[in-house]
């Protein structure tokens, strides 16, 4: 196994993208051009919590979408929930600067992972192929939509790591949401926060850390 492994977190640390100011009602709109029926109260029912997930889960977006409509009555056939969720986040990417340079310098360290907390399924790949990164770029690729569990839970971690080929002790995550990302120091591993180190000065912060891990 690898001493350690490097991953990043991918929205707000490797990339910028824009999102629907008012999510519900772009939801709806997906929704009626599909020939959904949505309810008067949207707003209310997109707000609420429809599914018993435990503590930690990810419940992906369209389950949530179709247990709202079904919470008013609506039927949404032929799988409109998921492709209005998809074409509603359809995203519009900037690469930051820095970013495809500081994953390449993190090679020199061991493998690489991506980790994004992202409850739209395809959106972690469309954001990648859109931006200057690629899939390429990483070793391992894990959504939370994909794995079941939301950062800062430890299995979220625990899941890339071992995809990693390493404990989750020996993960560098690079993030820049302490709340979330530096939820990998609850599991013994080291969070790199780019609000406090750009991603200019990241290979130098890495010879650093991975001397100590």
């Amino acid at each position: 196994m690898s001493s350690v492994a490097i991953c990043f977190d991918l929205f707000g640390t490797l990339v910028e993208s824009e999102r629907p100011d008012d999510p519900a009602r772009a939801v709806a709109d997906a929704l009626r051009g599909r020939g959904v029926a949505v309810p008067d109260d949207w707003a209310a029912a997109y707000s609420e919590p429809h599914i018993d997930a435990p503590e930690g889960a990810e419940v992906p977006l369209p389950a949530h979408v179709s247990a709202a409509l079904a919470s008013r009555g609506v039927e949404a056939p032929n799988n409109a929930p998921r492709r209005a969720v998809v074409s509603t986040f359809d995203p519009q990417v900037e690469t930051r600067r820095g970013a495809v340079e500081a994953v390449a310098a993190a090679r020199e360290y061991g493998p690489v992972g991506l980790l994004s907390n992202c409850s739209v399924p395809e959106l972690v790949g469309r954001t990648l192929i859109r931006s200057e990164l690629s899939r390429d770029s990483f070793d391992q690729i894990v959504s939370s939509v994909a794995c079941g569990w939301r950062k800062p839970d430890r299995r979220a971690f625990e899941t890339v790591a071992r995809q990693l080929s390493v404990p989750v002790d020996q993960l560098v995550y690079i993030g820049d949401t302490p709340a979330t990302d530096g939820g990998i120091e609850d599991c013994g591993g080291t969070f790199v926060d780019v609000t406090d180190t750009p991603l200019s000065r990241l290979p130098h912060r890495l010879d650093e850390v991975c001397r100590t891990v």
